[in-house]
C-alpha cells in the first residue's frame, strides 16, 4: 500500500479531494493533515471517519519537526498539497500569516520530501523512485485580465494581492525543488472552484447564506468583476491525472470555462432560490453593492487545452447542473 499525504485535507477543495482519491485508488493510505483554522472543520470528513485507510491529524505545515516524523512515520510516497491561507480580503488585513504559511509552510514540505526521497540532487533513493509532490495553486498568480485573453502555463506571473504574491513565491519554490534537486513535482493553477463543503466567506456560499437568512448580500463595487467557476470535483479529477500522468516539473492549468460577473452569479443563484425556497420578495432585493476591495482583480480565466489534450481532463459538471448541486448542498445543510 502507498502512503500519501495531503495537506489543507479539511478544507474546501481538501475534503472534497480526500474522499473521491480514497473511492478512487484502493491501493493507498492517506493521512490527511490540517490545522483546523476557521476555514476547515474536521466534520468535512464526516465521509471517511470510518475508513481503515484513512488517519487524520492536526497540525501546522510550518511546524518542521511535525512535517519530518510524520515522513519518518508514514514513508510517504506522495504529497497532495492543498494547505494554505486562501481568502483575498484577510490577505490585504494580515498578510504575514500568508508568507508563514504559504511559502515557509511550502518550503518545510519541499525540503522534507527531498531530504526522504533523494540521495542527493539527481539521484532518487530506491524505494521512493516514483514519489511525487503536487502542489495546488491558483489562477490569481497571473494578474489581472482584460475583455479579452486567456491564462495559459506561459502566462508570466503578475500578482497583485498579498495572497496571490504569497501562492506565486510558494509555485516558484516548488519549481526551484524540480530544477535545482530534481525532485520530482506537479503544478497546477486552477480557476474559482465551487462546490459543497466551501467556506462561507467566498462568494457563492455567501450569496446563498445571507439570503435564505434574509440579509444584505454584498458585492462589491459594480459586481462586473469576471471569474472562470470550475466545480470541485472536476478540479479533484484534474489533480489525480496531474499527478499520475503529468510530466515532472509541469505546470498544469485546470480552468472551469464558464466565465460569468459576479452580478451574473448572485442574480442566478437568488432566481433559483426563488423557486426553490419562495418567498414574498424576490431574494434579488438583498443584493447589496459595498465599496470595492482594493487591488480587486477585474477578470480571470484559464486556458485548459493543456491539460485536456496531454492528460484526457474534461469537464463533468457543467455550470447550470454544479450550481444546482452546491445549491441542493447548501439548503440541506
Amino acid at each position: 500500500m502507498n502512503n500519501i499525504l495531503v495537506t489543507g485535507s479539511a478544507g474546501f477543495i481538501g475534503s472534497n479531494f480526500v474522499p473521491y482519491y480514497l473511492s478512487n485508488n484502493e491501493d493507498c493510505n492517506i493521512v490527511s493533515l490540517d490545522l483546523l483554522t476557521y476555514a476547515g472543520s474536521v466534520n468535512n470528513l464526516n465521509e471517511v471517519e470510518s475508513s481503515s485507510r484513512h488517519t487524520f491529524i492536526e497540525g501546522d505545515i510550518r511546524d518542521k519537526s511535525l512535517i519530518q516524523d510524520l515522513f519518518q512515520k508514514y514513508q510517504f510516497n506522495g504529497v497532495f498539497h492543498f494547505a494554505a491561507e486562501s481568502h483575498v480580503d484577510n490577505s490585504i488585513e494580515n498578510p504575514g500569516i500568508f508568507i508563514e504559511t504559504n511559502i515557509n509552510g511550502t518550503f518545510n514540505l519541499l525540503d522534507t520530501c527531498y531530504k526522504y526521497w533523494m540521495n542527493q540532487p539527481g539521484e532518487k533513493k530506491r524505494d521512493f523512485k516514483t514519489a511525487r509532490f503536487h502542489h495546488i495553486s491558483t489562477d490569481e498568480v497571473y494578474g489581472s485580465l482584460g475583455k479579452t485573453g486567456l491564462f495559459t502555463e506561459k502566462t508570466s506571473y503578475a500578482p497583485n494581492s498579498p495572497y496571490s504574491a504569497s501562492k506565486a513565491g510558494s509555485d516558484m519554490l516548488v519549481r526551484s525543488y524540480f530544477h535545482t534537486y530534481g525532485l520530482n513535482v506537479t503544478i497546477s493553477n486552477c480557476s474559482n472552484n465551487y462546490g459543497p463543503k466551501q467556506h462561507k466567506e467566498k462568494l457563492i456560499p455567501t450569496i446563498i447564506h445571507n439570503a435564505i437568512q434574509n440579509k444584505p448580500i454584498p458585492i462589491y463595487g459594480d459586481g462586473l468583476n469576471v471569474r472562470d467557476w470550475l466545480y470541485v470535483l472536476d478540479h479533484c479529477k484534474g489533480i489525480e491525472l496531474v499527478f499520475k500522468n503529468g510530466q515532472p516539473g509541469d505546470t498544469y492549468n485546470i480552468g472551469g470555462e464558464n466565465e460569468k460577473t459576479n452580478l451574473e452569479i448572485v442574480n442566478l443563484i437568488c432566481n433559483i432560490l426563488d423557486q426553490k425556497v419562495p418567498k414574498n420578495d424576490s431574494y434579488s432585493k438583498l443584493i447589496t453593492f459595498v465599496k470595492d476591495r482594493p487591488g480587486h482583480d477585474w477578470r480571470y480565466a484559464i486556458d485548459a487545452s493543456k491539460i485536456k489534450n496531454e492528460l484526457d481532463w474534461k469537464i463533468e459538471n457543467h455550470f447550470e447542473e454544479g450550481i444546482l448541486k452546491t445549491i441542493d448542498w447548501y439548503l440541506k445543510k
